[in-house]
């Protein structure tokens, strides 16, 4: 079964129910899901589309982007996600690599970027948008464009209109439509350099296998509401004919509060620090998690042990999960709270990530980096041969129940002496302590001997200078009992917050390394 089919399907059993709520209320119903998809699938086929081709797609997320995309892998194309706003020189490199012969974007981005006035305000606000009009493709040839929103200045001639698709003929896939679950369907790019973009690429069958494996996972079906902007946790709900709430654009913490509350949500998904957020802005209005919310599920960046506990007490009727997965191969492991809780305060070290889930292949090579296969594993890297087996770069081992536990990161290892010292072993233990909210370890390297200063960089849960000293000397008391002598930090700095990039917020090391080092000023 294919990504596609696996939507098509079940908005035939469901025509009437709603299927969707965009940010700003609208709803969408399963059948109109249906017909706008098989009618962008249409619409594209007779405008030229050829399978295999890829479309760069610059659209937010909302129930009209998600049809376009669909349409788009009914039609045999593959969905590009390059951000335009990554910088010239790596958008550039993206596009090079990934080739797309058609570009779907918002009216406003693509006047954004060519209109003067447009450009010069994104400029002074640290965006620096391309000029989607005029990119071409191998060979010399223009563009082809589709736009949503109403049509502005900049919209390249002859682009097609996202609106006037979804109103066109919607006919019915015939036996040997989407067919092919080995086909392409979506180009990731996550990370790498200019000189080497690196890019997923997942089949129709890779992801209609992680959809299965979240569904098998988590209870789902029609009544049930999953509040979120991810797409991964959006389309299990829409296969199992339950409703997908997606916040407004923008949300801020207490919004997205009250949406779950005003949209009757049973579920949701957020990133650990985001969670924390949400929850600050509950308390500061007096208010709490509603009592409908039943699954609440953390993912994209590990979850401290502060964020777990305020989880579950905000959420006492609710099951707190904490999704591992890669965004090569999605999800691997579910662990509720309680287990991961339970781990560390035991005295467990690392991470506690779980049980690899029904199909999933894991193990540790002999250097410990996890290795993974399974059906939802991505066909590969764009430029690179297929996979069969994926090195994660996490450094893990198996418990006497068979679940995975997270020891580090290859990348983030310090060297200190003959000592290999991986933060992730002991990072959550540490942010299990009370009064640590968060934790990360660095290594200021020193370039004459290559040995590493270890800094230990905590986010307290009261602030101030004298709270800061006294949560810091409490710490130099109390690590001996909690990691290894060898891993205790030569330094401990308390900051207000750590820093993060990236969507799933991840905690920004090399920016942390800048503002521990020496010779930073005071933060």
């Amino acid at each position: 079964m294919t990504l596609v089919r696996l939507v098509l399907r079940q908005a035939a059993r469901t025509p009437d129910s709603v299927a969707l709520v965009g940010g700003d209320g609208a709803e969408l119903t399963y059948g109109e899901l249906r017909r706008q998809v098989l009618a962008v699938r249409h619409g594209l086929v007779e405008a030229g589309l050829e399978p295999g081709e890829g479309v760069l797609f610059s659209v937010r997320p909302s129930p009209r982007a998600l049809a376009l995309a669909l349409g788009v892998v009914a039609a045999g194309g593959v969905v590009v996600f390059a951000d335009p706003g990554a910088g010239p020189e790596m958008f550039a490199a993206r596009l090079d690599l990934a080739r797309p012969a058609w570009s779907a974007a918002e009216a406003v981005l693509y006047a954004g970027s060519r209109l003067a006035p447009v450009r010069s305000y994104a400029r002074r606000r640290g965006l620096l948008l391309p000029d989607l009009g005029r990119l071409t493709v191998p060979g010399g040839r223009a563009m082809r464009h589709v736009y949503t929103g109403r049509w502005l200045p900049g919209v390249p001639p002859g682009a097609l209109s996202l609106a006037r698709l979804t109103r066109g003929a919607a006919p019915e896939p015939g036996t040997d439509d989407d067919a092919r679950p080995d086909a392409p369907a979506a180009v990731i790019f996550t990370s790498g350099t200019t000189a080497s973009p690196r890019a997923v690429v997942h089949t129709q069958a890779s992801l209609a296998a992680a959809l299965e494996l979240f569904r098998a996972r988590l209870p789902l079906g029609p009544g049930d509401v999953v509040h979120t902007d991810q797409l991964m946790l959006g389309l299990p709900t829409l296969i199992s004919g339950a409703r997908w709430s997606m916040p407004p654009l923008g949300c801020s913490p207490a919004g997205f509060a009250r949406g779950l509350r005003d949209r009757g949500a049973t579920h949701t998904f957020c990133v650990p620090v985001q969670l924390d957020e949400v929850l600050d802005a509950l308390r500061a209005e007096g208010t709490a998690l509603p009592e409908h919310l039943r699954h609440v599920l953390l993912g994209a960046a590990p979850a401290p042990a502060g964020v777990l506990r305020r989880a579950v007490r905000a959420a006492p009727h609710a099951e707190v999960l904490s999704v591992y997965a890669m965004t090569e191969i999605l999800p691997v492991a579910i662990a509720s709270a309680g287990e991961k809780l339970a781990h560390t305060e035991s005295g467990g070290e690392g991470d506690l990530l779980g049980a690899p889930l029904p199909g999933i292949g894991a193990r540790p090579a002999e250097d410990g980096e996890l290795l993974l296969s399974g059906p939802n594993l991505c066909r590969g890297h764009l430029g690179h041969p297929p996979l069969t087996e994926l090195p994660t770069g996490d450094l893990v081992r198996l418990d006497g129940a068979g679940r995975l536990v997270l020891t580090g990161r290859k990348k983030d290892m310090l060297i200190r002496g003959k000592f290999n010292l991986y933060p992730g072993l002991y990072e959550p233990a540490i942010t299990a302590l009370d009064g640590v909210a968060e934790a990360a370890i660095v290594g200021l390297p020193d370039p004459r001997t290559g040995d590493e200063e270890v800094v230990l960089v905590v986010v307290g849960t009261r602030h101030g200078a004298d709270a800061d000293d006294r949560l810091a000397g409490r710490l130099r008391r109390e690590l001996p009992d909690v990691i290894d002598s060898a891993a205790l930090p030569d330094r401990i700095a308390v900051l207000p917050e750590l820093p993060r990039s990236g969507r799933g917020r991840k905690v920004d090391r090399d920016r942390l390394r800048e503002l521990v080092h020496p010779g930073a000023a005071p933060c």
